[in-house]
């Protein structure tokens, strides 16, 4: 099998990306092949996607059993792509997201078939459009599409809590070696699902040229729902720290930090519990191997082993240090004038 990845470096990708090869796999790239180390085994073709000139120069004389666009967003990047390969592939798998189911939910487990409407997140409204502009292609043009919708996936350069940097994650670690708390959104009660990317890349390399999965979606996450409290209580001990908290509002928080709207109550502070038995359906192979306890502790042994990665984003930490001195002020004013 011959599969073509448009990015191929992030952190599933990579994860999906090496087990493909491990399988037999022939893994073709495509992307800029800036500042990244190659992976061994991986073909790649060096253009921009979004340049598609250049993009179809670099394409020119390729065919794929398969192309995952890992780094697709809206319509217009599907509309992109299905120009690009129409006539190169057997199979195209959009990367959208679990955060585009609908928020608030109506139903505590989410299926593939919950409804799709986040009116908190713009990412999510993103990827919902380029569902839409997929099954579009599917219905008038018999593009072979599926959808795969990961969840919050971590792996080795990943620190996955509620409020922490993105750009750079061991932020979090670092505030709690320094001895201050960090802020869980709500009563830190909510249920979520973590996956680890290796576990992830099961599902998906099982989806690769299986003709059977088009016009399917697919949520591809681990059966395991922990609390954001027993989320940190974990990453502390992977640390080896105390597991120090603070528990604000979600509202409270977007109130003061408004581009936190989509990550928390478009995402975070919502319940996420998954049915998995379709991907498991199509793919036997596919089950939680890595649970968090273990997951973590991975990720906390890579970062200790090179300070180079222990990056912190000073911004981030000066605003969480505001942000709990400011509700634990305002908290002890209105317990002072509730209680005359």
């Amino acid at each position: 099998m011959r599969v073509l990845f448009v990015g191929g470096t992030g952190l599933i990708s990579t994860a999906s990306t090496r087990l493909a090869i491990q399988r037999g796999i022939e893994v073709v790239h495509l992307n800029r092949a800036s500042g990244v180390h190659p992976i061994d085994g991986v073909t790649t073709l060096v253009a921009d996607v979004h340049d598609e000139a250049a993009a179809l120069k670099a394409l020119a004389g390729q065919k794929f059993d398969a192309v995952v666009d890992w780094i697709a967003y809206g319509a217009e990047d599907i509309e992109r792509d299905i120009r690009l390969f129409r006539d190169r592939t057997g199979q195209f798998i959009f990367i959208s997201s679990a955060s585009a189911y609908t928020k608030p939910l109506g139903r505590w487990l989410i299926r593939e078939d919950t409804p799709l409407a986040n009116p908190f997140s713009a990412y999510a409204r993103g990827k919902l459009a380029g569902e839409e502009r997929c099954l579009r292609a599917l219905r008038e043009e018999n593009f072979p599409i599926t959808i795969v919708r990961p969840a919050h996936t971590y792996g080795d350069w990943m620190i996955p809590l509620a409020v922490n940097s993105w750009q750079k994650p061991f932020s979090s670690i670092a505030r709690w070696r320094g001895g201050k708390a960090l802020i869980v959104p709500g009563d830190g009660q909510t249920l979520w699902t973590l996956t680890h990317n290796s576990d992830f890349a099961v599902g998906l390399v099982g989806l690769l040229g299986r003709r059977q999965a088009i016009g399917h979606a697919f949520h591809i996450v681990s059966d395991e729902a922990l609390t954001w409290d027993e989320i940190y209580r974990q990453t502390a001990a992977a640390a080896g720290v105390e597991c120090r908290i603070v528990h604000i509002p979600t509202d409270f928080i977007v109130a003061c930090r408004p581009e936190m709207e989509g990550p928390l109550a478009g995402d975070a502070s919502v319940c996420t519990v998954f049915d998995t038995s379709k991907i498991k359906r199509f793919v036997p192979d596919f089950r939680q191997t890595v649970p968090f306890t273990k997951g973590i502790q991975q990720t906390l042994a890579w970062f200790d082993a090179d300070p180079a990665r222990q990056a912190v984003d000073t911004e981030m930490d000066e605003w969480m240090d505001r942000m709990i001195a400011g509700y634990e002020a305002g908290l002890a004013s209105t317990r002072a004038a509730t209680s005359r």
